[in-house]
């Protein structure tokens, strides 16, 4: 099984951000989050499958599954702690982002 990273972190948060913001969660709004090419992103997540972290069928929006995670920074539950992140697109500005059982409407 693979091993979390910060690169595959980064992945992961810019997902959580684009689905918190309520818009679809896809391989192009990734790439340009994190400046990066989207062949870049279609290996992240290939990846984050594999960590059972998110599905995405092939063309099709990207989905967090309810996994707890560790991340790097210490243990963390992306889907009942609000994580706090700073959005290189968004520069010197922080979003503090809801459960993703909120975003759902499941919580």
């Amino acid at each position: 099984m693979s091993a979390m990273t910060q690169s595959l972190e980064d992945y992961l948060e810019s997902i959580y951000v684009l689905i918190a913001e309520s818009r679809p969660a896809q391989v192009r709004d990734v790439a340009k989050m994190l400046s990066v090419k989207m062949p870049s992103v279609v290996k992240a997540i290939r990846e984050l499958k594999k960590l059972e972290l998110v599905t995405q069928e092939p063309y099709a929006n990207i989905e967090l599954t309810d996994k707890e995670i560790t991340t790097l920074g210490g243990a963390a539950s992306l889907m009942s702690t609000p994580v706090k992140v700073t959005v290189s697109y968004r520069a010197s500005s922080s979003t503090t982002l809801l459960p993703v059982s909120a975003v759902r409407g499941t919580g």
